[in-house]
């Protein structure tokens, strides 16, 4: 059985272009002996190595071009979540601004709760994303004093009536 002019079973994968060329080239110059088909594979090589090299670049740009997209949308999170913690935290600000308003007349010292340092701590917590210790300290203190305050209080007395 002879080996010389026949191909292989398995042609290679399209994924290797080294050896889809070389089968390639082998199957157009199967008839010619192994010194024109060593000239012809030379011949290739250089051109071989360009397409790599485009190659190459290519892969390397879409790398790029992945990671620019990768960053660009963990900034938009972000911005989009900072601009979220910012509106939320002017709504329970206003929100505690208005019912401390609301409660002022009847109670005080609920009013006083609401538009105190708890206000404040709050919105420090959504606007610059922290909290202190010492914010806790006079939050604890200031509803303290509000309640003793409204412990000690006497009842207000009803309008007369006429």
């Amino acid at each position: 059985m002879s080996t010389e002019g026949q191909l292989p079973a398995q042609q290679p994968s399209g994924e290797d272009t080294v050896l889809s060329a070389g089968a390639r080239i082998a199957m157009q110059w199967r008839d010619l002996g192994a010194e024109q088909l060593g000239a012809a594979l030379r011949a290739m090589e250089p051109e071989l190595r360009r397409e790599h090299r485009q190659r190459m670049a290519q892969l390397e740009f879409q790398r790029e071009e992945n990671q620019r997209q990768h960053v660009e949308r963990q900034q938009q999170r972000a911005d989009r979540r900072r601009t979220i913690e910012l509106t939320v935290g002017a709504v329970i600000a206003l929100a505690m601004l208005g019912g401390g308003i609301y409660v002022a007349p009847e109670s005080w010292w609920l009013s006083t709760l609401l538009c105190g340092p708890s206000l404040l701590a709050l919105a420090k917590v959504f606007v610059l994303g922290r909290s202190d210790p010492d914010d806790m300290k006079a939050v604890a203190g200031a509803s303290r004093l509000s309640t003793n305050a409204a412990g000690q209080a006497q009842p207000p007395q009803p309008p007369p009536v006429a």
